[in-house]
């Protein structure tokens, strides 16, 4: 699998974090992985090597970037999900 991606975390359901590589105009399965905890959110070297895992790695340069998203726009007091992506490509020789 050639070309450039985005990699996302996100929390799941409220239970874990999960990591995913978006894999668009593909009926193809998403891989993805789960750290199967809330808490602490992964680190670096924990989301590179679960990148590595699935056989992607960041492209260079690229840097972690943090939404924050809102359950509800109109409510400043709502509840926030935080979503982190990166661009990434496959690994050499890997055959994710």
């Amino acid at each position: 699998m050639a070309g450039k991606f985005t990699a996302q975390m996100s929390m799941s359901k409220g239970r874990w974090w999960r990591l995913y590589v978006a894999l668009l105009n593909t009926t193809d399965s998403w891989p993805e992985l789960s750290f199967e905890r809330p808490a602490p959110v992964p680190t670096f070297t924990e989301r590179v090597n679960a990148l590595s895992v699935l056989g992607f790695e960041p492209v260079p340069g690229a840097e972690w970037e943090w939404t924050e998203y809102s359950a509800d726009d109109d409510d400043p007091a709502s509840p926030v999900t935080l979503l982190a992506a990166v661009r990434v490509r496959s690994r050499t020789g890997a055959g994710a």
